[in-house]
């Protein structure tokens, strides 16, 4: 494991999410120990290797990926995405429209659990008090 690439990781699963979500989750799921090793190895390759590389500012990387999770029907990743997205700058209005693009080409069904996922995160996150 690289040491530099898991501290860099960490400090951008915390730049894209918040110190608050992250302890959350820290203190949820992945309190387990097997779990940690999966947080710690995605923070080390996905988000110290992927999210630091150079090309593509995190504003455009939330969407990307947002766009990902939607067309594969990855619903607990999307939330997590959008909350990215969201702190990343991208309005909800901006989001939704980004989903509700896909409706042509990744079809209805996804469309309207992606949506779902959205209005349900982008109401947990005002209640949360986040102004974005």
């Amino acid at each position: 494991m690289s040491e530099q690439d898991l501290k860099n990781g960490r400090e951008m699963r915390r730049k894209l999410l918040g110190d608050a979500y992250v302890d959350k989750i820290a203190s949820t799921t992945y309190k387990d120990p097997q779990m940690q090793k999966f947080i710690d190895l995605a923070s080390e390759t996905v988000f110290g290797a992927l999210w630091t590389r150079p090309g593509l500012d995190l504003k455009t990387r939330t969407l990307i990926t947002v766009i990902a999770d939607a067309s594969t029907g990855r619903e607990p990743e999307l939330a997590i995405h959008l909350r990215m997205a969201r702190r990343q700058g991208w309005t909800e209005d901006e989001l939704i429209e980004a989903l509700l693009h896909l409706l042509g080409y990744v079809g209805a069904p996804l469309v309207r659990d992606a949506t779902l996922v959205a209005t349900e995160l982008f109401a947990e996150m005002r209640a949360e008090g986040f102004k974005g």
